[in-house]
């Protein structure tokens, strides 16, 4: 069943809803299991604010999964999915601020990438049946500290920042991964712009690999890797992620 799942506040309330035609409706039941549309409660843009979409045990990422990105960064393209993770305390929302950790990092870039949100318990899954575990697909941005990704020789520290994976605004189910645009702005000037055609290992690999090393459970999210463009932000700055057939995800750096 196609949906469009989110959770946001309404009148000082946090709600769980369903989007359909900009009309917000009560979720009743379970995004994961059995569910339906309750009563109408206000539109899109009356909303206060948009929460993440989801709260995920953990994030599954994915890197150099654009080849142009590979070439980008001077890495060869790989013969199988690089993982890292990030931690569930790097999620925030629409709107949420990113926090510049000018603590410890110099360099912190945006990376725009589509996210697949697990809807169910899922443990080696071949690639023909791993869409059935996918609840939908959501917009994320793998905010990194470049220079400490250089200087650590892995990723851990540069990707797991408090506020370094904004989620969002809204999970969309019933749509083809295989060919959508994303794009990144910043301060409305694009500075990437690919399709999901371009993917290396596409979804259903992902999520198959993925389940063999871990179990996803549901709400875990894959963000699937970042296409060329990436650069630098600064405190101020407006990064908007836009996914074709998802919607826009917008956070600014403080």
């Amino acid at each position: 069943m196609a949906a469009t799942f989110a959770q946001c506040v309404i009148k000082g309330v946090q709600e769980r809803v369903l989007m359909e035609d900009g009309v917000l409706y009560r979720l009743e039941g379970d995004m994961f299991g059995s569910f339906s549309r309750g009563p109408a409660l206000c539109r899109v843009n009356e909303a206060e604010r948009f929460l993440p979409p989801v709260l995920p045990s953990k994030i599954p990422s994915v890197g150099l999964n654009y080849r142009d990105h590979a070439r980008e960064v001077g890495l060869p393209i790989p013969e199988e999915p690089l993982l890292f993770l990030k931690p569930p305390t790097t999620v925030v929302g629409q709107g949420d601020p990113v926090v510049y950790p000018a603590h410890m990092s110099g360099r912190v870039d945006y990376e725009a990438e589509l996210a697949i949100v697990i809807g169910k318990k899922c443990s080696f899954a071949e690639p023909d049946k791993a869409l059935d575990y996918v609840l939908g697909y959501t917009c994320a941005n793998d905010v990194t500290a470049r220079d400490l990704q250089s200087a650590d020789g892995q990723w851990t520290r540069a990707k797991s920042f408090d506020t370094f994976c904004p989620l969002g605004p809204w999970i969309v189910s019933g749509i083809d991964p295989s060919n959508l645009e994303i794009s990144l702005l910043l301060n409305g000037k694009e500075v990437q712009r690919s399709n999901t055609v371009n993917f290396i290992f596409p979804v259903e690999v992902l999520v198959s690999h993925i389940s063999k090393v871990m179990t996803l459970l549901p709400g875990d999210v894959i963000i699937t890797g970042t296409p060329a463009g990436i650069g630098p932000v600064k405190k101020g700055d407006v990064m908007q992620v836009k996914i074709e057939g998802i919607g826009v995800l917008e956070n600014r750096v403080e």
